[in-house]
């Protein structure tokens, strides 16, 4: 299992260079990789990223969204064909950077509505683009896991079953699926079923609380997500989503409009210790911290057990000192 931390927590622009500090911290927590937003192009800044994160350590997955104006299920054919454009040269920036796997909605256009459920038109047209996308994913050795949102988010794919059902319709090695437990929470009945419904073409997991704050202080049902992870044996990414005020604007995309944590950092170890516990739990690993705790606990033990002997030794070397010299008067 690789556990990681997606950026937007931070930033929509990881490549800054005064963000580095922020990378240099994930490492230090024990963070095996980080979620990268993808919305500028320069490919020259990603370049100069991916040597950054190379020298850390740091693995790195991706995420990206698409709008009205490159919608890929659009009736117009030119805004389809720039939303796969778009999202291919996503990929081109994700190869640069040595990014493996692309998260997000890029399916439909986020936080647009119709007014009614997806239709016919709608579902085939994102399918032959994702489809024509995988073709490109898979050149670059990069797996496309499609992002279910919550029905207040988008309209096309809302669970587990219907990104599974759409992910096996584009029917490409490359194009797979990803489960959010925010959105979980809010659409699926049972969190088991939904998993176990997707498992054949489950990717990447997104770790994310009701409030979009510390992983294991909210709401969401972690006994049966981390048991169903278990029981379809999922070996991938666990990568912690979360939101603040950081950033105004995706503050007011994702509705983020008070203060729920003591600090971003604050957020990441806490949210890291949860997930790494967690699992441990159903591995039968103990959490590097607990070993290093006992280890210590053994250590002191082995040095309350010699404290004895060295008194007795003390003990004996004080009689020995006292003992009357040979020839001394009888009484």
């Amino acid at each position: 299992m690789k556990f990681g931390m997606n950026l937007l927590l931070w930033t929509d622009d990881p490549t800054q260079d005064s963000f580095l500090p922020v990378l240099q911290r994930l490492k230090k927590l024990g963070f095996d990789g980080v979620e990268l937003p993808i919305f500028s192009l320069d490919e020259a800044r990603w370049k100069i990223l991916g040597k950054r994160l190379d020298d850390l350590g740091l693995g790195r997955t991706a995420v990206t969204v698409r709008t009205l104006a490159d919608s890929p299920i659009s009736p117009d054919p030119a805004v389809r064909a720039k939303g796969v454009e778009l999202t291919k040269r996503v990929l081109d920036c994700m190869k640069i950077v040595g990014a493996t796997h692309l998260a997000g909605p890029y399916y439909a256009p986020l936080g647009h509505f119709s007014g009614q459920g997806p239709t016919a038109d709608e579902w085939g047209w994102a399918v032959q683009g994702i489809r024509e996308v995988a073709q490109y994913a898979g050149k670059l050795d990069i797996t496309l896991v499609l992002e279910f949102l919550n029905r207040f988010e988008i309209y096309l794919l809302n669970n587990a079953a219907d990104a599974a059902r759409f992910a096996r319709e584009v029917d490409h090695p490359a194009c797979k699926m990803m489960y959010d437990t925010f959105h979980a929470n809010i659409e699926e009945k049972d969190i088991g079923a939904a998993l176990k419904s997707c498992a054949d073409v489950l990717a990447h997991i997104h770790i994310s609380e009701n409030d979009r704050s510390t992983p294991g202080l909210g709401q969401v049902d972690w006994q049966a997500t981390f048991d169903g992870l278990k029981r379809i044996k999922y070996d991938g990414w666990l990568t912690i989503e979360a939101f603040g005020l950081a950033l105004p604007s995706l503050a007011a995309a994702t509705k983020i409009w008070r203060r729920m944590f003591v600090s971003e950092d604050q957020l990441a170890s806490d949210g890291l210790r949860f997930m790494k516990r967690e699992w441990a739990k159903r591995s039968g690993k103990k959490p590097a911290a607990k070993k290093a705790v006992k280890a210590k606990a053994k250590v002191k033990a082995k040095a309350a057990k010699a404290k004895p002997s060295a008194k007795k030794s003390l003990k004996a070397k004080a009689t020995l000192s006292v003992k009357k010299p040979k020839g001394g008067k009888k009484r």
